[in-house]
């Protein structure tokens, strides 16, 4: 769990990270710009009315087959693939011939990754003074000591993750918090259901495990014991973990306890050694926010015996490092977490990894060069204007509101007018300097990258929120809403098509990023943003009144999706999506609201669109809406998506596109849908904002 709670447009994947083998000797391809409102990618033989994320994406999709090395592929991940090469060739240059000692840095990083032979020749070598820890492990009460060791040289350790957060009750206070974990599985569904999918699934789990334990030196009948007491333990954690729809309520994540309190919790792990062993002995307090997961490790630690427990451990140290091992532990974790569980055919190109391994591991390092060349000045200007038009549409918005009462709305205006706005990149990058990167030792590269990401956290307890901080590296293809700082933030790396295009009209502009941009302010009002005040508190800003009516237009958001099907008998969970929903419908209305005055306004920016030379026909207001369903145009597998629909809190691209446009009004009257059609339903459909 992050301790930056954020609501983003996009989940990076439907899927957990999970390890992954790479393809051989794929050459890298530039591929083709997107474009934004692709004309060609429209179904013409659909009828919009009836269902019109096909008449959007129909085209699009079929001249867009999902690839047999991804498990969705939709317009995210077009961009996310031209921006991936553009990194590539950075990366590439910097590992050839770097400038300077930030090049050197990221370029010696990306070189390790793709060093192949190296990685091969050294097989588990690398996570064997890890496994020889564990071995030493005399008794359950040496855990503690145990996991400050792994602190200090990987940066983690098992049982129990302690990281610092904003204090939700008072957001000027940084503090110390520990959260839920300890699972390999997407989600504690997976343990717990009793379907005959979940028990096949979870047999293969096992037999997947116990290979990965032959691999790594146990005998078959050594690897089905260690195997056996991994799934086992893992299923206890599981029951005693709070389903993903209860950790979106802040109320119940927040506890703050005494470090003698947590220990009450679990008196077998010494928390006062632990605290002081990671640095932060200062620490009185701790928000716990999952005690009956505290609780379930202590009663796991006290009722296996040491032998099982440090199957556990080989298990995650070995699982966490799957992906820097040689081939075969690869091979084998791919054929599982993403062949099995996913449904994806093939691995991705090696060279595809290593960038993204790159970004994610020394993002602001690499991100300062990339924006040198594919995010110009002129970008950051005209996103600020777009930003403060959506602005002015909610202002409008809130004050129109019926159901909401003047004194809320007041309240609701000083929060939406304290919104910063933060677009590109970070005004400070981080300084990497002191960590060692060398381009023979891969798996210590993230060790070490790990570790100064842990201590620079808990260097934070006690000391001012920083709010221009990223949670975000500047090539990433998504946008965020974060409700503890009231902040939203539109990296560099969306800011173009599909999404963004200066050279075409406004109703396109405004269905492609304003959207985005009218979703990211919404989340601030979505009913879990809703609960934070415009100082990122913690409070009840609204009436007792307007809070029952707003709980009760969630509700009819919630419902109306949870009756959607992803793939026979699994349904989207309306509860865990109530929030992506809510802010997808309200950036909607939103930023339709402000296309529509951006052209009364300034006639000239309702031009026409043209392809090939040629009127497409189209009015401003259905070419708004085509942009915005084509931002969701995807393919992916049946195993995908049902993996999402337990873990992702973003709805398919299907339903994103028609829940939306069937619950606003100015959909049907652009297409003409008869009211009672499909996507224009006789009872108006759900509304929020």
């Amino acid at each position: 769990m992050r301790f930056l709670a954020v609501a983003s447009l996009l989940a990076v994947s439907a899927l957990p990270v999970l390890a992954q083998a790479p393809a051989s000797s794929a050459k890298p391809v530039a591929p083709k710009k997107p474009v934004l409102l692709d004309i060609n990618g429209i179904d013409k033989t659909a009828d919009p009315c009836s269902d019109f994320y096909q008449y959007a994406c129909g085209n699009w999709r079929k001249n867009n087959p999902l690839p047999s090395d991804k498990t969705r592929y939709g317009r995210f991940n077009e961009l996310h693939d031209y921006n991936l090469y553009s990194l590539y060739t950075e990366v590439t240059k910097a590992s050839e011939s770097p400038n300077g000692p930030v090049q050197k840095q990221y370029g010696d990083y990306f070189a390790a990754c793709m060093n192949t032979t190296k990685i091969d020749e050294l097989g588990i070598k690398p996570i064997k003074p890890a496994f020889a820890k564990i071995d030493e492990l005399k008794d359950i009460k040496g855990l503690t000591a145990l996991d400050v060791d792994f602190f200090a040289h990987r940066g983690g350790g098992f049982f129990f993750n302690v990281g610092v957060q904003q204090d939700q009750k008072d957001s000027s206070q940084q503090i110390l918090g520990t959260g839920q974990g300890g699972l390999s599985l997407p989600d504690r569904d997976y343990y717990l259901n009793d379907d005959d999918r979940s028990k096949t699934l979870r047999a293969k789990y096992v037999e997947h495990m116990k290979k990965m334990f032959v691999l790594a030196g146990d005998t078959p009948e050594q690897a089905a014991v260690e195997a056996d007491s991994v799934l086992r333990i893992e299923t206890a954690l599981a029951k005693g973990s709070m389903a993903r729809v209860e950790m979106r309520d802040p109320a119940k994540r927040y506890h703050i306890m005494t470090i003698a309190e947590v220990e009450q919790l679990s008196p077998v792990f010494d928390w006062q050694q632990y605290i002081a062993g990671i640095g932060v002995a200062q620490a009185k307090t701790l928000n716990v926010s999952s005690p009956g997961y505290v609780t379930t490790v202590q009663q796991v630690l006290t009722a296996e015996q040491l032998s099982a427990v440090k199957s556990y451990m080989r298990w995650h140290t070995l699982h966490r490092a799957a992906s820097a091992l040689s081939k075969p532990f690869e091979d084998e974790d791919f054929d599982f977490f993403h062949r099995t569980l996913a449904g994806q055919k093939e691995p991705e190109p090696r060279w595809k990894r290593c960038t993204q391994g790159t970004d994610m591991a020394l993002g602001e390092a690499v991100g300062q060069d990339w924006v040198k060349t594919y995010f110009p000045p002129q970008a950051k200007d005209r996103m600020e204007k777009l930003i403060k038009a959506l602005e002015a549409s909610m202002a409008v918005d809130l004050q129109n509101l019926e159901w909401m009462s003047p004194e809320t709305k007041v309240e609701a205006r000083k929060k939406l007018d304290a919104i910063a706005d933060k677009i590109g990149y970070p005004e400070h990058w981080k300084d990497y300097s002191s960590i060692t990167v060398k381009r023979d030792d891969f798996i210590g590269n993230g060790e070490r990258i790990s570790l100064f990401e842990t201590r620079r956290n808990l260097n934070k307890f006690g000391k001012p929120v920083d709010p221009t901080e990223w949670g975000m590296t500047p090539p990433t293809v998504n946008a965020y809403y974060s409700p503890s700082q009231n902040n939203i933030n539109f990296p560099a790396g969306i800011l173009q098509p599909p999404f963004y295009d200066p050279s075409l009209d406004a109703a396109a502009n405004f269905g492609g990023i304003g959207v985005v941009i009218g979703h990211e302010m919404t989340h601030g009002f979505d009913d879990q943003g809703a609960k934070y005040d415009l100082k990122g508190n913690v409070r009840q800003w609204w009436t007792d009144e307007d809070k029952k009516k707003f709980e009760t237009r969630t509700g009819c958001v919630a419902d109306e999706y949870s009756s959607f099907q992803v793939a026979e008998g699994q349904n989207l969970n309306g509860r865990l999506t109530l929030g992506e929903n809510t802010a997808d419908n309200g950036g909607l209305r939103i930023s339709f609201q402000a296309m529509e005055k951006t052209i009364k306004d300034n006639p000239k920016t309702a031009l026409p669109g043209y392809v090939d030379g040629k009127r497409d026909g189209y009015t401003p207001e259905q070419r708004f809406f085509l942009a915005f369903g084509q931002v969701w145009c995807e393919n992916s597998t049946e195993q995908s998506r049902r993996v999402a629909a337990k873990t992702d809190p973003h709805s398919a691209g299907q339903y994103r596109t028609n829940g939306s446009v069937q619950n606003f009004d100015e959909f049907g009257k652009a297409f003409g849908c008869k009211v009672g059609s499909p996507m224009r339903p006789a009872n108006g459909g759900c509304r929020v904002w």
